[in-house]
């Protein structure tokens, strides 16, 4: 067997490896979880009202803010308008099973990363970090 051969083969478990890992964690119940959440958001008028809202707001906030125009008051808006979109409730479980979602993945890739010399999750992302 060949060096190249060998170092296919090694790719190959790996690449299976990580397909496997994924199917894993979209069988996590953290995962199911988000996945229902984001479906229950995806689905109430309200939340998607409100969810148009405030990236209305959000926008002409980020606008105003480009152009030197943003004020105090269009921030507290703004955050007035994120306050009344996470007092619902189908946004507050979707919020708290995003973050839950978030912490299991953050403790999976501290495990990928141990062996690693660099943080496998932050270099996947492939942001830039000095």
């Amino acid at each position: 067997m060949s060096i190249e051969t060998d170092t296919a083969d090694t790719e190959e478990t790996i690449e299976d490896a990580a397909r496997e890992l994924g199917e894993a964690i979209a069988e996590m119940p953290v995962y199911q979880e988000f996945q229902e959440a984001k479906a229950a958001v995806e689905a109430d008028e309200e939340a998607q009202e409100q969810i148009r809202e405030f990236e209305q707001i959000r926008e002409e906030y980020m606008m105003a803010r480009q152009t030197g125009q943003a004020e105090q008051e269009d921030l507290r808006t703004l955050q007035q308008a994120q306050e009344e979109l996470h007092d619902i409730p189908v946004m507050r479980e979707f919020l708290q099973a995003q973050n839950d979602l978030e912490l299991r993945l953050q403790a999976l890739n501290e495990h990928i990363s141990e062996p690693l010399a660099v943080d496998f999750g932050e270099k996947a992302g492939g942001c830039c970090q000095d």
